[in-house]
């Protein structure tokens, strides 16, 4: 049985008895929501997500590249791999560098 979370993600389609997933477990989701591609998965449970966003500097009138990285939790019901772009929203932390939740696999 899949719970809402109040977000307007696909819920996934096996099940899980994770008591950090969002949709089978019982933790709450609340805050800001991250999208960008997952650049490294090689913990159990663990993801690094990686967004980049465009900066304008006004001295050269041009824009640069910057990258921000978090940790997310990947809960088993997903199946996430190296460079699949995901959503991950922001939950109570979980570690000491872990306060995000993979809640969506785009592609």
């Amino acid at each position: 049985m899949s719970r809402n979370i109040g977000l307007p993600a696909s819920t996934p389609k096996s099940e899980c008895t994770d008591s950090h997933c969002p949709f089978h477990g019982n933790l709450s989701v609340r805050g800001k929501l991250f999208e960008g591609t997952v650049v490294s998965a090689k913990a159990r449970k663990m993801v690094v997500v990686q967004r980049e966003t465009p900066k304008y500097l006004d001295k050269f009138k041009r824009y640069a590249r910057s990258k921000s990285t978090i940790h997310a939790f990947a809960p088993s019901c997903l199946a996430i791999q190296e460079g699949n772009k995901v959503v991950a929203a922001e939950c109570r932390p979980l570690s000491k560098s872990v306060s995000f939740v993979v809640v969506e696999v785009k592609s």
